[in-house]
Order: structure tokens, then sequence, then C-alpha cells
């Protein structure tokens, strides 16, 4: 059996709980070495891992400024910190998997996009396309199950937790920091809308704002910390009610890397995570909604929201004869054909992003091994349905006026 190497840049939560979890323990695979500023992450990563001493790194730079360690390179370290190492990366030889979003300046997306070595050897982390559901939903299109494509509405519904935590308190809660929501949050569906219509979107139209998360709906009796709220056994977004049960994965494991019921105390009296969500410093959109109009003529409505109980996405394609309908997170598809009977295809929705990381890791390794020339994902796709989330934001901040997706970076 063929074994390939990887390094991994940022141990965080993409780095160590996603892919390095799906990583470990793998015959095929050996991880070499970690960059990671956290002493703890690093260590804590690097243990799991069997990491050389001499292959573990403060920073990104340290590590690549070494000969090639290993044959991939997956880097998942805050948004701010995706391009440089990204170039860096691919020039050295590197195969890069690229968390998503690319960049938060279309500027410097282009400015990649000129660089062979990028557009050769960098893809980016758009995990729904790995995801079995939206790989049936493509083979439907593509088999012409519905007969001629019309429109599709699509709606991503974040999840109320989900949005106060990562929106409002975490690292996403402010577009100068970070970008805007449609961006970070939702790059991932201007993706797989790219993907499943098969053209490129020609012009955008997009409304919405920062509807609820601010001062003015704070009740008058909250506190600007939970753990001080008298109504922190109510509120649906009180931080005592999110972070402190016996959930220690996923969103909890993000606030401290001491997950004692202390640790956990000490984060939400001192870290963002413990703040109230009417008392923090966010600024970016809770609930957009956006029509993407494509060459062929597709129309794509779709909507982001935080206001939801759950956190999935559903989608509707409506084709000349038929329509699907899926529910990402319940896992099924109804594919009904006019004049026809109805079918309910169930999906198989084990693992992070329903599958999508599992699919990514494992055609990742693939490409590494040479079974594949390409993953899914070019990055001329990315950069494209990035555009369109650009756009999407210019349109929105400019009152819903129609902007051409060439116009996003002007």
């Amino acid at each position: 059996m063929k074994q390939v190497s990887i390094s991994v840049v940022g141990a965080g939560n993409r780095g160590y709980e996603a892919y390095g979890k799906l990583l470990h323990g793998r015959k095929d695979v050996k991880v070499v070495a970690v960059a990671e500023p956290d002493v703890v992450k690093r260590e804590r990563f690097s243990v799991e891992h069997g990491v050389a001493k001499e292959n573990q790194f403060s920073t990104w730079w340290e590590l690549l400024s070494k000969d090639k360690l290993s044959d991939g390179l997956i880097i998942a370290t805050p948004d701010k910190i995706h391009v440089e190492p990204a170039i860096v990366a691919a020039r050295k030889g590197y195969t890069v998997l690229l968390e998503k979003p690319i960049a938060q300046e279309p500027e410097a997306i282009l400015k990649m996009l000129q660089i062979p070595q990028v557009r050769e050897r960098v893809t980016i982390a758009h995990v729904l396309r790995y995801t079995p559901f939206f790989t049936r939903v493509k083979s439907l299109l593509e088999e012409g199950a519905i007969g001629n494509l019309i429109g599709i509405e699509h709606v991503e519904r974040i999840g109320f937790y989900h949005f106060a935590h990562s929106y409002v308190r975490g690292n996403w809660r402010k577009k100068n920091d970070s970008g805007p929501t449609i961006l970070t949050k939702s790059c991932h569906d201007a993706d797989i809308l790219h993907w499943l219509i098969g053209e490129k979107c020609e012009k955008v139209i997009s409304l919405g704002k920062l509807y609820h998360f601010k001062s003015k709906n704070k009740p008058k009796e909250a506190a600007d910390r939970c753990l001080d709220c008298s109504l922190k056994d109510s509120c649906p977004y009180s931080a005592t009610r999110i972070y402190l049960t016996e959930n220690t994965g996923w969103p909890v494991s993000v606030i401290t890397t001491d997950l004692s019921t202390e640790g956990r105390l000490k984060a939400l009296r001192e870290g963002p995570y413990g703040r109230c969500v009417y008392a923090s410093d966010n600024d970016v959109v809770d609930h957009q909604v956006t029509m993407f109009h494509f060459k062929n003529g597709v129309i794509a409505n779709f909507t982001m929201t935080a206001f939801s109980d759950d956190i999935t996405r559903h989608i509707r394609i409506r084709g000349s004869h038929g329509e699907i309908f899926g529910d990402l997170d319940k896992g099924y598809i109804e594919l009904s054909i006019f004049g026809n009977t109805k079918k309910v295809i169930p999906m198989e929705v084990k693992g992070g992003h329903s599958g999508g990381d599992e699919g990514l890791i494992e055609e990742f390794v693939a490409l590494l091994k040479g079974e594949k020339e390409r993953l899914t994902t070019a990055f001329e796709d990315s950069v494209h349905s990035h555009m369109m989330a650009f756009a999407a934001e210019k349109s929105r901040v400019k009152g819903g006026v129609v902007v051409p997706v060439t116009e996003a970076f002007i």
C-alpha cells in the first residue's frame, strides 16, 4: 500500500478535530509536520499523530522555510492567514488543501489566480461537493431526471445557536476582521449552485442586514455576560445553555482547550463566548436573500438565515418535467416526475458536513497517491463562486441593485 505524507498548518477546529481526526490511524497516510502558534494545540496534535519534535512549528513560515516536508499540505489557519502560505506552499511544490474562504478581498484571490502553481496545486475545501447528498443531486441533473433545469431555491439554515457561536461571539462576527457572512459562511452555497447548474453566474441581486443581534434588542433585565444574567435559563442564546452541558465536542471545544467545568466557566467569564448576544461587537448580516442569474438563464434564489431551529440545507430544483427537493441534514431526496409517482431517495449523512469532510479527505489522499488527476473542485471554480459572494455583498450594501459578477472586484 502506497503511503503519502501530509503536513498541517493550523491545529484548531478544522485542522485537528475535522481533518486531523480523519487522517489519524490511516495506514496510507503519515502526518509528518504541524504548524500551530497555540502550544497546547500544537502538542496535542503532535502527540496524537506522532509528529517529530523537529517538525513541530509555531508559525506557518517556519514550516514552509524548510525543504519540502511532505506530499500534501492542509492549511486550516484563520481566514486572514490563507493567501500567503498557500502561495508559498504551491510554489514549493506542495499539493495544497486550503480552507475556505480563499481570501477576504477579491483582489487577493485574483492575484492568486494569476500564479500557475496555485491554479495547479491548490484546492479549496468546498466540502458540499463531496457529500453523498449533493453528489446524488448532481447525478440526477446530469441524467436529465427532471428535464431541462429551470430554477433553484436553496436555503442555508445556519441554526440559532451556530450563528450565535460563530457569527455573534466567534471568529467571524466582524466583517472587517473576517469578511461578510455571505462569503465566510455561504461561499459553500455559491459553489454548490455553480456546480449543480454547470454555468457561470452573470449577475446578482441581494438584500439583507443584521436584524436581531444588536443592542436595541437586549432585554432590560439582561446582563452583559450570560453567567451574570437572570435570563440565562430561558434565553435560547444563553452561553450557559450552549457551553455548559455534557457535550464537549463542537461548538464547546472551540471556546477553550480546558474542557473541564472550571475551564469552561473561566472561558465564559473572560472570553468572547460568554458575552450576551446583544452586547457583543458583531456586525455581520444574520439574514440575507440573494438571486443569482446564470449564463444559461437559470435563476437560483438563495436564503441564508440564522433563524432556524436546525442546522441544515434545503434545496428545491425545478425542471421542465419534474422537481427535486432535499434536506441535507435529514438525509433524503424527493424526486417527483410530473404525471408520475414521487420517489424518496434516502441518503447517508454520517460524518462532518454530512459526509463532505470524509469525501474530501478521501479524494485528497487519492490525489496525493496519483489515483486522481485533480479534485472535484478546480481552483478556478472556487474563484468564481467567491466572486458570486462578493457581488452579492456589493449588491446588498448598495440596497439590492443588480451587480454583474465581473464587477465584484471593482
